[in-house]
This record gives structure tokens, sequence and C-alpha cells, in this order.
């Protein structure tokens, strides 16, 4: 569906939801083959994919959106595939007592909640609809996608795909900017999926509560990095120069702050820049280097920077360039910029940066370094790089956030057999492989009674006889 009429949509979720309350049970195998459908939609046709995401960013590397989008999403997709079916089975639970000793039973099992709403985002256009989708499916559900707004040609090209090869009342695609996303968050879907930024994540969380619609909402935040003193400091910053440079810098996931041991601090500046260097010897018109999304998003980081820098932040840049400016209107590729101590004051400590720029502040003490943590918003991801076990124990216990990395970044929101998704600020509701499954499902308790019903002769329904108080204040007690 390509329209705005927000008539079409919510008749559109009406005949999903009819179709599903027409067919509620859906088989292990029904489910496998509507999976397959999804992987052999992306499988058939990423070369056009990779071609519009291309497109849309005036230069992404095909080559990464494979590895990336493609790549990324048939391996959540093929996961839920090859893994649903123990899933899918009902688990004993243990009934109270005495009903235990009377023959009852009692079991949890696990429904499709009906129609998913889901809303991808533009810096992983397809992998942010088809992740969540592999596990709405994969728990028997029906879903419509909102692609987003800034990626016009991969939502609409995805658009067009599912409309050609996949039945409507499965999964369909509406497309559209803010105000069909406005309509459709407020839709009575089954159950809310949005990946974004924390502000239109509370208009989404707001929306839904309409329809008392639950939602699973994977934002952002700034995320940091502890790095200990008896790290080894090339590798931790060969690696941080790698995550930070992943897609330019625009994931959910990918670092912002970076707490350095004083001593250290300047070495690890050189060393970030040098590893940079050495990954991408050139910033303009390298294939290899993600551009900005659009102009707009270029503006925002390079403005973010350009703030510290008129501050009077020292900033350090992996490449020389006349002016950072200038690049807006290039290619919107950017060079690794540095902010070495700025005060809480500046907006580039108050923003997520989204963007290859990396804020390091220098530390003495680790308990400062976690107050510091604390004293802002609940991450999306932590990281840590480090062989003081004790330390890092102390840190994770300490602090809170989406999900955690040890001695390198991103890659635990990789791992398909283990919840991804935030807290607080950057998030609520996880997806990926079994937490997926078990957050679009709705899990439904079925007590089985015993045969015989001993409640009359052991006194407990009316008329009450006159000990009957006292025999139920006998059972208050702290054993």
């Amino acid at each position: 569906m390509n329209s705005n009429n927000s008539d079409a949509m919510a008749t559109l979720l009406e005949h999903q939801q009819m179709a599903h309350t027409q067919n509620m049970t859906v088989s292990a195998a029904q489910r496998r083959e509507r999976i397959q459908q999804i992987i052999n939609l992306v499988v058939d046709h990423h070369q056009i994919l990779v071609e519009a995401i291309e497109e849309d960013f005036g230069g992404r590397s095909q080559g990464f959106s494979i590895m990336n989008d493609v790549l990324g999403s048939l391996a959540s997709l093929k996961y839920t595939r090859d893994n649903l079916e123990p899933w899918l089975e009902s688990q004993t639970r243990e009934v109270f007592s005495p009903y235990d000793q009377l023959g009852s039973t009692a079991r949890v099992e696990y429904q499709p909640k009906g129609s998913i709403g889901i809303i991808g985002t533009w810096n992983a256009p397809l992998y942010t609809l088809l992740a969540p989708l592999a596990c709405a499916l994969g728990a028997g559900n029906r879903a419509i996608l909102k692609p987003s707004e800034v990626t016009p040609k991969t939502a609409e090209l995805l658009h067009t795909l599912f409309e050609q090869h996949i039945d409507p009342l499965l999964v369909s695609v509406v497309t559209g900017g803010a105000e069909v996303g406005a309509t459709f968050s407020a839709l009575p879907f089954d159950h809310l999926v949005f990946t974004g930024s924390t502000t239109v994540g509370k208009q989404i969380m707001s929306a839904a509560a309409q329809n008392l619609v639950p939602v699973t909402l994977e934002l952002g935040g700034k995320s940091p990095v502890v790095v200990s003193n008896d790290c080894d400091l090339v590798e931790t910053c060969k690696r941080l120069a790698i995550a930070k440079s992943n897609n330019g810098g625009q994931v959910c996931v990918s670092p912002d702050i970076v707490y350095f041991p004083k001593n250290k601090l300047q070495q690890a500046a050189t060393l970030l820049l040098e590893n940079f260097r050495q990954f991408f010897p050139e910033v303009s018109n390298n294939a290899d280097i993600v551009p900005i999304v659009n102009r707009q998003h270029c503006q925002r980081v390079v403005s973010l920077v350009e703030q510290a820098r008129q501050a009077g932040c020292e900033v350090l840049s992996s490449h020389e360039v006349a002016s950072l400016s200038a690049l807006i209107d290039a290619d919107k590729r950017l060079p690794l910029q540095l902010i070495v101590s700025p005060s809480k004051a500046e907006r580039i400590m108050q923003e997520e940066i989204f963007g290859p720029a990396l804020i390091l502040l220098p530390y003495d003490d680790i308990d400062d370094v976690i107050s510091d943590i604390n004293s802002r918003a609940k991450p999306l991801a932590l990281y840590y790089f480090g062989e003081d076990e004790s330390e890092l124990n102390h840190v994770l216990a300490n602090t809170s956030s989406g999900g955690v990395s040890v001695n390198d970044c991103l890659l635990h929101a990789a791992i398909h057999d283990a919840p991804f998704g935030g807290v607080g600020a950057s998030g609520m509701g996880h997806y990926h492989g079994r937490e997926g499954f078990l957050a679009f499902s709705h899990q439904r308790t079925v007590f089985v009674a015993p045969e015989h019903d001993p409640r009359q002769e052991w006194g407990l329904l009316p008329p009450h006889h006159d000990q009957f108080t006292a025999m139920m204040a006998a059972q208050v007690n702290a054993d």
C-alpha cells in the first residue's frame, strides 16, 4: 500500500486481524513456510535492494549493504526458521498445594498475538524491518511494515516487492512520511515495534497507549566505552576505530563517549586517528566510507562538532580538510572527529552523535567513570576494554545498559540466541531468537481442575462455619 489514506491502513489492519482470527492455529510448518517466503524475496531481489539503498545514501557500498542488511536479515530469518519448533511447545508449570496432589495440571501455551506493526529506521532500512519480522512470523503473527521515509527508494521498492510476492493478509508494506507514521502508530495493532530515536519513541508509545497496544522500542543513547588501565591500547584503539567507522557511525549501538585513563588519553587519540587513516587513506569519494544519509543529518553531525570547537574544545581530525561544512554539499563523507574533554553543557555531550565523531574523556578513578555514566540516561550499549575481571564486574554491577560487549564493540547485538533491546530511555522490550518469539506471543496459562472438588468438605465454601476465620488466620505465618 502506497497511500496516506488512514482509512486504507485501518482497513488493511482489520483484514489482517480477521484473517488471523479465522486461522489462529499456525503450525510450525506453516510458520517456516511463511518465513521462507520472505527469505526467498530477499535472496531473489537482493541486488535491486542494495542498489536502492546505495541511491538513498548517495553512495553506500553495495558490499556493505549486503553484509549489513541483506545477510543480517537473512541470518535472523533463518535462525528463527530453523529453531522455532521447540519454542512452540507448551511448558508445564507447578500447581499450588493441595491441588497438585489432586491431579490438577497447569501449562503455559504460546499463542500468536495477531497483527504486528513494525516501523523501521533508515540506517539499516532492511534489517530493522526484517529482523523483528522474523520473530513476528515465528510467533505465528501477520505484520504490516512501515519503512523510513528517509530512505524513500528502498521503501518504495519494498512496497512493490511485497505487493508482488507476498499475500498482503500475511505481510504488507505501507510507505509515507511522518504523517503516515503518526497514523500508523495510532492503529490498534496487537503489538507495535519501533526502531529510532528516543524522542520519536515517546510519541510512538503515547499513540499506542490510546489503544493499549504493547510496544517494543529499540532506541539509542550515548553508548559509553570504559577503557581500563591494563588494556592493550593499540588493539583497543584499532577496534574502536573499526566500530566508529561502521555505517559511517550511523548505528544505534555505536560508541559515543570513551573514558581513557588520563595518562593514556593523548596516545589513544593518536592511535585512533592513525587506525582510521589506515582503514581509509582518503575520505572523499572513498567507497569504503558510508556517507551520512542526507544533507540534513550531515549538517546536524557537523554542527555538533563545530559547536564544541567554538566552545573551546580540542577537536582532532583523522584527515585535514579545509572545512567540515564544505563536505555537507560534497559527498557527505566525513573524517573521524575526536572531541577531547567537552563540558557537559555542550550539545555533543547531550545528543546521540550518529556519525563519525567520538568524545574522549580522561579519568583517574573508575568510580568517577561509573558516576558519570549513571548521570545520563541509560544507553543501549556499554563497552569495556581490559583484562581486569574485578574491575569489569564492578562496572557491570554498578551501571545499566541494554547490552554489553567486552573488548570489542557492536558484536553483542549480532547474537541471534540472546535478547537485544534497551532499558529506560534506550528502549523497552526485546527481540532476536526465542526472546523475540516470546515478545510477539501471548503467554496463556491453562489450568486443568481435578475431577473431585474438595472445597466443600474443607469448609471453604459458604455458608462459612464459625471457625472459618480462625482457620484462615492460623495459616498466616512467616515460614
